[in-house]
């Protein structure tokens, strides 16, 4: 079994391989998906070697921080998309959803406990890596995790990067190699493997799988792999071009709407490299020979796809690298120390206004545009690329302090953003306070050195007038 590359695969406890068991399980908790995805793959390949059949679990818990009905039909949306793409193969898929919190517990055990191995997603934020820690010491079976973040293995890297630059350069001599080791497309599609008769007894009484049912509307977008699909088809063919000048235009809707769809493992940063790569008619030669970190140049491609890959390769893995190695990537002390220096040097600065939780949740500040963007996070589960940074440096600036802005917009974020409880999600919140960023001159009032935005630069910058009115409260 060595397809899947060894540095994506890590044993978690151990507990033996029983092969006397009736089925290799997968447990699948980050990479929601039935392709593109190296721990499915890596289950179907014990399940051949034992000559097994696969029972795929994915449960939805309803007793974490931040659940919401939002987040349920996201994810329930995938669950629909999983069982059409998986009952044409010979697997037995089972999609589980609590009615009320704790009320799944059990369910994994009472599988694990007549199973092979369980296979399951690494994840290195949110509660994901203590929930699988929990596992590892409580299952009587091996238990593995399996990478499919990104394209570059996070163990790949040895240390924790604190600027973009170092990391870029470091992905540029270490990721070429990994750009021939994608995961299979369709794992399932020639393999050959026994049916499961049935479940263990009492599983499907105590646990009821979902049931099937319409789709509810909304303006929050929908979850699922075929709407991720069909939302990258259209990037590529209608947005792609002009991504690198529009994507930061508040009244223009150019980004590629993907963030969501990766964070709950709809669709992987492989199946959008791959239709990239496909649009630009890319291979591996085009890559520069100059290693530098570059921002530009590196890949070979046209400029908006330089730009795209910049946000899902460059920032987007500098984000899981930081959740990987620091336990303390959520917290204020993880900040660079020039930045909480500098904030605690202007911490007591008068603040021309100051705005409670409560307030921020309602959008009912002075500034319209800030307004607008906290509209739109509520109404629609994102904010526009630039105006999540503005949204944050004022948040920042009308708050008490800078642990209490820190809280408000996590607290926002992660009640409201699709994406939000994210690595990538992390990477943002944290530079509006100056992580993977610079001292900046000239010094100013409650920001010190950190980098200064305003709703009045903004203004002048882009035309935001059809923004705030598309968002009004």
């Amino acid at each position: 079994m060595d397809s899947v590359p060894v540095i994506r695969v890590r044993g978690v406890n151990d507990a033996p391989v029983n092969r006397e068991g009736n089925y290799v399980l997968y447990w699948m908790i980050a990479n929601r998906r039935a392709r593109w995805n190296f721990a499915l793959q890596r289950a179907v390949e014990w399940a051949a070697n034992l000559s097994k059949p696969l029972v795929i679990l994915e449960a939805l818990r309803r007793d974490y921080h931040w659940a919401s009905e939002r987040f349920d039909r996201f994810v329930i949306a995938g669950m629909r998309d999983n069982t059409r793409a998986f009952e044409k193969h010979r697997v037995s898929y089972y999609p589980y959803v609590e009615k009320k919190p704790g009320e799944g517990r059990g369910l994994l055990a009472a599988l694990a406990d007549q199973s092979c191995v369980v296979v399951t997603d690494e994840y290195p934020c949110f509660f994901l890596p203590r929930m699988v820690s929990v596992a590892a010491g409580q299952l009587p079976v091996h238990l593995e995790q399996v990478d499919s973040t990104g394209l570059l293995p996070m163990r790949m890297a040895s240390r924790y990067y604190p600027t973009a630059f170092p990391f870029r350069r470091f992905l540029q001599k270490a990721l070429p190699a990994h750009l021939g080791a994608f995961p299979q497309e369709d794992p399932l599609r020639h393999a050959s493997l026994p049916r499961l008769v049935r479940l263990p007894r009492g599983i499907a009484s105590r646990w009821p799988r979902l049931a099937a049912g319409p789709q509810e509307g909304g303006e929050v977008p929908r979850g699922g792999a075929a709407v991720a699909r069909l939302r990258l088809r259209t990037f590529l063919k209608k947005q792609l071009a002009g991504y690198e000048e529009k994507r930061n235009r508040p009244e223009e809707d150019w980004s590629s709407g993907l963030s969501p769809y990766l964070h709950f493992g709809h669709i992987s940063a492989h199946e959008i490299f791959n239709g990239l790569r496909r649009v630009e008619k890319w291979t591996l030669n085009r890559l520069g020979r100059d290693r530098s970190g570059s921002r530009t140049g590196w890949w070979g491609m046209s400029a908006g796809a330089e730009a795209f890959l910049e946000q899902l390769v460059t920032w987007r893995e500098l984000g899981y690298n930081a959740c990987h190695f620091r336990g303390d990537y959520d917290q204020y002390s993880s900040l660079p120390d020039w930045a909480r220096e500098t904030l605690a040097q202007h911490g007591k600065d008068r603040r021309a206004y100051l705005y409670t939780p409560a307030q921020f949740e309602s959008a009912v500040t002075h500034d319209p545009l800030w307004n607008a963007a906290q509209v739109q996070l509520v109404r629609e589960g994102r904010i526009h690329n630039y105006m999540r940074m503005l949204w944050g440096k004022k948040i920042l600036e009308w708050s008490a302090t800078p642990p209490e802005a820190l809280d408000i917009m996590i607290e926002l974020n992660n009640k409201y953003a699709l994406d939000g409880r994210d690595p990538n999600s992390y990477s943002g919140i944290f530079w509006i306070f100056g992580r993977y960023d610079r001292a900046w001159g000239p010094e100013r009032p409650v920001f010190g050195k950190v980098r200064y935005m305003s709703s009045e630069n903004a203004a002048r910058k882009y035309p935001v007038r059809q923004y705030i009115e598309r968002y009004r409260p």
